[in-house]
């Protein structure tokens, strides 16, 4: 993200300064997010199609898992990642000077650089001067408020993919895209997980009818889910992690050679002087930015998930971060409309999600126009005997345009471009349906759900 920013700022021949430290160049997606998440979600999957192929006439054995192995391959192929993608491109970047440490506001136009190893001294720190500042800090895992948590110990998502030995049992205090993606994750290497979610849903943003069926699935797996729970706190008996909580007023407890906290994330913030300067933040300690990534100072600005922009993505936070060069720069006035950014949530059967939902075309509408259409009448998931998923579609009543489209099926984060495409281009149902996937492929599972607006999918031959 902050090189985004600097590559474009390089484009504009203007001299910049990256200040970072913590984490290696590239931050949270390629050192400890998306990447190397990623593959080691592949690795489960891999583990997991082996046996559960349902093809008939083919019996696969899995002659060896490797925990220890998997994980270093992993941190392997972040390093090439981060050579290739980041450490090389720096290097060629004539306007741009990468600085090791941590930056702290100590005047309107002024920062204060600590290098990572005098951080806590008066040595070795030096002082930066510009007329425009970016903030792309991100964030951290938030730690709740449990009973001896930081005495106990616990992980987060960091720790958890660089594990040197596989836990036998693993407790994730919450859910969402991290708390569902590490359950799977790990089930599929063969940890018995339990996951422990404070609301009523694994994920509260998402479609109800498909996030239910998610949740069938993972429970199908083996992964134990408890809602609803309200977490007292944890102690350490025989060598084992032990979480106390209540359901509905009663006491259950459930052991854990490891605690992975999924609980959300908090902004990056607290050390940058922000009150020197007079730079707002919310109640969460994101940095509050109008449309244009711009805070209550003109010239500075903030990104990613160190701002309260409404979500909080690798998707949207490299756009953010190219745009917000051309903003300082050049006082250009470029904004992202969120409502067509799509995000997904990397568990197989994948959740993806773009637009409007049922729920607030009901607020807003006060009526529903949204079709659910279920995979087991796409021939491709005939096929492929992948026929868990669901895709569902809301289309404005009166004028037919797609307003959202939510996908739960294997691929959805691919197949959800396509509706980013319908949205930002303000299509209808009829665009789609004068449309003419290929078949057979998942991709035609758009054309059925515009159908079902109009049509018995019943009765309908695959020749659609």
């Amino acid at each position: 993200m902050p090189l985004a920013t600097a590559i474009r700022a390089n484009e504009l021949k203007v001299k910049t300064a990256i200040i970072n430290a913590g984490l290696p160049l590239g931050g949270t997606c390629v050192n400890v997010g998306c990447l190397p998440s990623k593959i080691l979600l592949h690795a489960g999957e891999v583990l997991h199609m082996a046996k559960n192929h349902n093809i008939g006439g083919i019996e696969i054995e899995v002659k060896k898992f490797d925990f220890n192995k998997v994980v270093k391959d992993e941190m392997a192929m972040v390093k090439m990642s981060r050579n290739d993608k980041y450490e090389k491109v720096l290097a060629n970047l004539e306007y741009v000077t990468l600085i090791e440490g941590y930056a702290k506001f100590t005047g309107e136009k002024e920062v204060e650089v600590s290098s990572p190893a005098s951080a806590k001294d008066s040595e070795g720190k030096e002082k930066l001067s510009a007329e425009k500042f970016v903030i792309a800090t991100g964030s951290k895992a938030n730690v709740p408020p449990i009973e001896n948590i930081k005495e106990v110990g616990f992980v987060t998502h960091i720790e958890a993919l660089q594990l040197e030995e596989q836990p036998k049992e693993l407790v994730i205090i919450g859910a969402g895209p991290v708390g569902l993606e590490f359950s799977q994750m790990y089930s599929r290497f063969g940890t018995k997980v339990t996951i422990l979610q404070r609301d009523k849903n694994i994920f509260g943003n998402g479609e109800p009818e498909l996030i239910a069926r998610l949740a069938e699935i993972l429970k199908k797996e083996g992964i134990v889910i408890k809602t609803n729970v309200d977490i007292k706190s944890v102690k350490k008996e025989k060598g084992k992690k032990i979480v106390v909580f209540e359901i509905d007023g009663k006491q259950e407890e459930v052991s854990a050679d490891e605690i992975l906290l999924a609980a959300g994330k908090t902004p990056n913030t607290k050390k940058l002087g922000l009150e020197n300067v007079g730079v707002e933040t919310n109640d969460g300690h994101a940095i509050a930015v109008n449309k244009f990534f711009q805070t209550n100072k003109s010239h500075i600005f903030a990104i990613g998930d160190v701002s309260n922009a409404p979500l909080r993505l690798e998707t949207t936070a490299g756009h953010e971060g190219t745009l917000v060069a051309e903003n300082a720069v050049s006082g250009a006035k470029n904004s992202i409309d969120y409502d067509t950014v799509p995000y997904t949530i990397f568990t197989d059967p994948q959740f993806a999600s773009v637009g409007w939902t049922e729920e607030r075309q009901v607020k807003e509408m006060g009526t529903c126009a949204c079709r659910t259409v279920p995979f087991t009448i796409i021939p491709k998931a005939q096929i492929i005997r992948r026929t868990e998923g669901l895709i569902k579609m809301v289309i404005d009543p009166k004028t037919k345009q797609i307003l959202g489209v939510h996908i739960l099926a294997p691929n959805a984060g691919d197949l959800i471009a396509q509706a980013f495409v319908l949205i930002k281009n303000k299509n209808t149902i009829d665009d789609v349906l004068s449309s003419m996937p290929v078949f057979p492929t998942l991709s035609e599972s758009f054309k059925y759900a515009a159908l079902a607006f109009t049509k018995d999918l019943s009765k309908l031959s695959c020749c659609i």
